[in-house]
C-alpha cells in the first residue's frame, strides 16, 4: 500500500495532508485486508490529487469498491463548498447518471417456468449493445422534455405511474437541469437512444431474493424472501457521454482562466458560480434526466413482456427504488458543526441518505433510503438502507457495486465468453448478450467480490443489509 497511509480504524484508512503536495484535506477511504491486497496504488494516488482542488471540505472520500478512474477514482466521494468550490465532470464520470433499480414481481421461481423465453423476451423487447436504438420516435421537442423532466416525461407518455417517480432519487428528476447546455452533437446521440440498455457493465437481471437480513427494512420496501425481482443498470447513453467529452474541453481551458492549480489534467474543472461551472452542471443534470427517462422506458418494457407471458398488471411490478451512482448533486450536509451547501461529486457511489431524511419518500421515512447495489455477473447483488452514520461520515454515501480488477480488453485476452456463459447455464443461471466478446468482458472474475464490499460497509455502518439477491436470468450490455 502506499507509504505514509495510516489505519484509523478496522476498515478505515487515511492518506494525510502532505502525501501530494497541495492536499487541503486528509484522503479517506474504506477498506478491508481482503480488498487491500488488490488496492491499486494509482486509485490512492487519485484520492490524494482529489484532496487539493479547491473548496473541497472534510475529506476526499473513496468506498471499498474504489479503483483506478478517469480524474477521480471510481468510488470516490467529495463535497465542494457552493461559494468557494468547484464542479468537475472527473467526479462524475463519462456515463453521467448511472444507476440502478429495483422492481419486485408477485411471482416466486415455482411460478416463471419458462424462464429461458422469458428472458429471450426481455432481450427482444429492450436494445441492447453497442449503438443500440429504440423503437420509439422521439423528436427534439420530446427530448427538451426528457432533459427538463426526466421520468417525469416517461409517466406522463404512459410509460408508468406517478409512483414510479415518488421512488426515484430526486424523484426521478433533478431540478437546475439546462437543455441548452446540451449540444447538438449530445442531442443526435441521445434521440435513437431513449429506453435501451448499452453496453459495458449494464445489465438487467432476473433475480431470487433469496436471504433477508432486516425483516422490517424488507416489508417497509416491499421485498420478502422468494420474490422474484428485475433489475436494471443502465445510464446516460450516448448522449450523457458526449455531454462529459464536450464540457471537459470547455473546463481544461477553464483552469487556466480562473488560475486554478491541479496536479492532474483529468481534475478538469471550474468554479460552481462560474458561466462554465454552471454550463456543465445545467448540462450534467439535463444528462441525468436522460438516464432516469432511460430507466423508466425500459421498466416500462419489463412490465409489458411481464404481463404479457404471466398476467401480472402493470401495478403490481412496483418499483422499490431508483438510486444514481455517476452524479454531483447540490444537497445540504453538516461539515465541523455547521449546515453547509455543498455540491456532491459521487462517482462510482451511491447516495445513502439515513432515517428522517425530507428527501426520502414518506413510508420509508423511518428506515432510510434504499440503496441497491448490484454484482457482477453471476455472483451476488444486495439490498440495503442508509443510515445517520453515512450523513455525518461519508455525505450520505455508500459503496455503488463490485469494482473492476482488471480491464475489459484484459479480460477478453485470459477468458472465454462461451466458457463462462456455459458454466453459468450449469448454475442455472441463462445469459443472453449481443456477442461471447461482450459476456467475457463482464466476467465474474474480474470484479471484486461483491459480497466482501457490501460487507465492509455494512460494518462500518456506511448502509445496512436489508436483502441479498441471486441471478436467474442476465441480459448483459
Amino acid at each position: 500500500m502506499r507509504a505514509g497511509i495510516r489505519r484509523i480504524g478496522t476498515y478505515e484508512w487515511e492518506v494525510p495532508v502532505g502525501s501530494t503536495e497541495g492536499m487541503r484535506v486528509p484522503g479517506r477511504f474504506f477498506l478491508s485486508e481482503r480488498l487491500a491486497d488488490v488496492l491499486e496504488e494509482g486509485a490512492i494516488d487519485q484520492l490524494a490529487n482529489v484532496a487539493t482542488m479547491p473548496g473541497i471540505v472534510k475529506y476526499a472520500l473513496a468506498m471499498p469498491d474504489i479503483h483506478w478512474g478517469y480524474g477521480f477514482p471510481i468510488g470516490g466521494v467529495a463535497a465542494f463548498e457552493e461559494e468557494k468550490g468547484v464542479i468537475s465532470p472527473g467526479g462524475v464520470g463519462f456515463d453521467i447518471n448511472c444507476g440502478v433499480r429495483l422492481l419486485t414481481t408477485p411471482l416466486t421461481v415455482s411460478d416463471l417456468g419458462r424462464k429461458r423465453e422469458l428472458i429471450e423476451a426481455l432481450y427482444t423487447a429492450v436494445p441492447t449493445g453497442v449503438g443500440s436504438k429504440s423503437s420509439l420516435r422521439m423528436t427534439s421537442r420530446d427530448l427538451d422534455e426528457v432533459l427538463s423532466k426526466g421520468a417525469g416525461w416517461a409517466v406522463n407518455q404512459g410509460y408508468g405511474f406517478p409512483d414510479d417517480m415518488t421512488y426515484c432519487e430526486e424523484n426521478g428528476c433533478m431540478k437546475g437541469a439546462d437543455p441548452h447546455a446540451v449540444s447538438s452533437k449530445a442531442r443526435q446521440r441521445g434521440i435513437p437512444q431513449g429506453g435501451t440498455l448499452g453496453s459495458g457493465n449494464h445489465f438487467l437481471e432476473l433475480q431470487e431474493v433469496q436471504q433477508i437480513y432486516d425483516e422490517g427494512a424488507a416489508r417497509a420496501f416491499g421485498v420478502r424472501q422468494g420474490q422474484i425481482c428485475v433489475m436494471i443498470h443502465c445510464g446516460s447513453r450516448g448522449l450523457g457521454h458526449q455531454v462529459c467529452t464536450d464540457h471537459l474541453k470547455v473546463l481544461e481551458s477553464a483552469v487556466r482562466k480562473y488560475g486554478i492549480r491541479l496536479p492532474d489534467r483529468q481534475l478538469a474543472c471550474a468554479p460552481l458560480t462560474s458561466p462554465e461551472g454552471r454550463a456543465y452542471y445545467g448540462a450534467m443534470a439535463a444528462s441525468a434526466n436522460f438516464a432516469w427517462a432511460n430507466r423508466q422506458l425500459i421498466t416500462h418494457m419489463v412490465r409489458v413482456v411481464f404481463e404479457r407471458m404471466y398476467g401480472i398488471p402493470h401495478e403490481d411490478m412496483t418499483l422499490v427504488y431508483d438510486v444514481a451512482h455517476n452524479v454531483a448533486k447540490m444537497e445540504t450536509h453538516s461539515v465541523d458543526g455547521r449546515s453547509m451547501r455543498v455540491c456532491v461529486h459521487r462517482k462510482g457511489a451511491t447516495r445513502a441518505f439515513g432515517p428522517g431524511n425530507v428527501d426520502l419518500p414518506p413510508d420509508y421515512a423511518a428506515i432510510g433510503q434504499p440503496v441497491i447495489i448490484p454484482g457482477s455477473m453471476g455472483t451476488s447483488s444486495f439490498l440495503l438502507h442508509g443510515t445517520s452514520l453515512a450523513m455525518e461520515r461519508s455525505f450520505g454515501s455508500t459503496c455503488h457495486g463490485a469494482g473492476r480488477l482488471t480491464s475489459r480488453t484484459q479480460a477478453k485476452k485470459h477468458i472465454s465468453g462461451k466458457e463462462i456463459h456455459n458454466g453459468l447455464l450449469q448454475r442455472g443461471i441463462y445469459v443472453r448478450a449481443p456477442s461471447f466478446s461482450s459476456i467475457a468482458e463482464e466476467a465474474p472474475d474480474v470484479y471484486k467480490p461483491s459480497e466482501e464490499v457490501v460487507r465492509v460497509v455494512h460494518e462500518v455502518g456506511l448502509s445496512r443489509l436489508v436483502g441479498r439477491l441471486e441471478p436467474l436470468g442476465v441480459i448483459k450490455g
